[in-house]
């Protein structure tokens, strides 16, 4: 990296994520900003659904343990924090990190979010067309929770001009969190789509966190990863003229090698010519990644061309309820009386004229209930039963149009513990509610963003 070039690392590359890999950027990756990407297409949709239940709440819940240990030494360092942690209340977000601020006294930290995303009430009026279904997209207008366009990097560096230490966003395409301090720092205009290219690229390889250092990529035996349960979290050294290297923090377990970073470029890639993103449209045909040391790999040659005119939405909406019921047996026959027991949930399920759209029953797995090492210990016992498992699980899932309806298919399940076949135990059951997502496309002019900042 020249002395003009800046480092990126990767804080979380899901809303689930391990939180002391952050802490170890911070304090061992000499890092200039920390990115964490905490949004999945449905996460926005569930988080609308918490804001309508509490106006105070619809962002990320994981975002006060998440910034608690980080807050302040990026305070200290210099190092800006950017998140799509604001999900469907990126305001409700801004206040808990004021106030969280103001608890550790940063006075002059500076909260700015991004606004613009939510674009329901326009989806709710379109004449377009769903991506997946060609349906109208007023098929689905009723049922609607959430509606966000996928910003691009724009908005994220009028943000970072303002001085803002910490970033927070709604609906942002994921390598446009990364983009955006690239562009920030090496004053690379919007329309220099090679640049752009090679910054989504980048983004790309960053944005799922410990997937490009190991996490994902590790099979015993067949590729080996040192230390997976102290895996590092990734470190883009990026030049001004977009080279990059991709490493981690020195002694942090994991790997970074040209096959991990290859297999995270394929990742969710359909057309790696035409790779669609709010910014541009990138081209990672010509990606050339060369090993540059240990735990290093240098990324070169991305490019892009022309942004789309149209950005992509991703609709929630209401779809169905799923009833769920769990039952295992162990024992000699324990897979035939696992098939009983779920034969005599169908029809009875039947018998009450339940009306399921779809229904699902599994026989799961082995060692579940005795440990393992059973078939070792009980040689004679295995040849009993015939080389059948020990003991299984069954699950029944049925999706359905109602509530009600989905109740009936776990309790059926838990009537099994006295009225269905011998040795059932462990019974439990569940109802949720369904959530879908749904894509369509808005013109790009049809959304205005919005940055607010707020100084400590």
């Amino acid at each position: 990296m020249s002395n003009n070039g800046i480092r990126i690392g990767t804080g979380a590359g899901y809303g689930g994520d391990r939180f002391e890999p952050a802490l170890e950027l911070v304090e061992a990756g000499n890092i200039d900003f920390l990115v964490y990407e905490c949004m999945a297409e449905r996460t926005i949709a569930l988080y609308q659904q918490d804001r309508l239940r509490n106006p105070d709440l619809g962002y990320n819940p994981q975002l006060e343990r998440r910034l608690s240990s980080v807050l302040k030494p990026c305070f200290r360092k210099g190092i800006k924090i950017i998140s799509n942690m604001g999900a469907a209340n990126p305001i409700a977000a801004m206040h808990k990190v004021r106030d969280m601020a103001v608890a550790y006294g940063l006075k002059g930290l500076k909260v700015a979010v991004v606004l613009g995303d939510d674009v329901l009430d326009i989806v709710q009026k379109s004449r377009g067309k769903i991506l997946e279904t060609g349906e109208e997209v007023s098929a689905y207008a009723s049922r609607m929770i959430s509606a966000n366009a996928y910003l691009g990097c724009e908005p994220l560096v009028k943000a970072l001009k303002s001085g803002a230490d910490v970033i927070l966003t709604g609906r942002v395409a994921d390598p446009a969190l990364f983009l955006a301090p690239m562009v920030y720092r090496f004053g690379w205009s919007l329309d220099n789509y090679p640049l752009l290219g090679q910054g989504t690229v980048i983004g790309h390889l960053l944005e799922c966190a410990g997937q490009v250092t190991g996490g994902y990529f590790a099979d015993p035996g067949y590729k080996e990863v040192p230390r997976l349960h102290e895996l590092g979290f990734p470190i883009a050294e990026v030049d001004p003229d977009g080279t990059a290297i991709i490493t981690k923090p020195p002694g942090s377990g994991g790997v970074v090698s040209l096959a991990t970073c290859k297999e995270q470029i394929l990742y969710e890639i359909q057309d790696p010519a035409a790779y669609y993103t709010p910014d541009c449209v990138a081209d990672f045909t010509q990606v050339r990644l060369e090993v540059d040391g240990k735990d290093r790999v240098r990324v070169t040659g991305g490019s892009g061309y022309l942004k789309p005119a149209e950005l992509k939405v991703s609709i929630g909406y209401r779809d169905s309820f799923v009833g769920e019921g769990e039952i295992g047996y162990a024992g000699a026959g324990a897979v035939d009386r696992g098939r009983l027991a779920g034969d005599i949930v169908r029809k009875r399920l039947e018998s009450r004229g339940i009306n399921l759209s779809e229904i699902k029953m599994d026989l799961i797995g082995v060692e579940s209930l005795h440990g393992t090492g059973i078939y070792e210990r009980s040689k004679a016992f295995n040849e009993k039963l015939d080389k059948k498992p020990y003991e299984i699980r069954l699950r029944i899932a049925g999706r359905t149009a109602t509530r009600e309806e989905a109740v009936w298919v776990g309790e059926e399940v838990e009537t099994l513990w006295t009225n269905g076949p011998a040795g059932g135990g462990g019974a439990r059951y569940s109802v949720r509610e369904i959530i879908g997502i749904v894509s369509t496309l808005i013109p790009r002019q049809a959304i205005q963003t919005q940055v607010i900042v707020e100084e400590i």
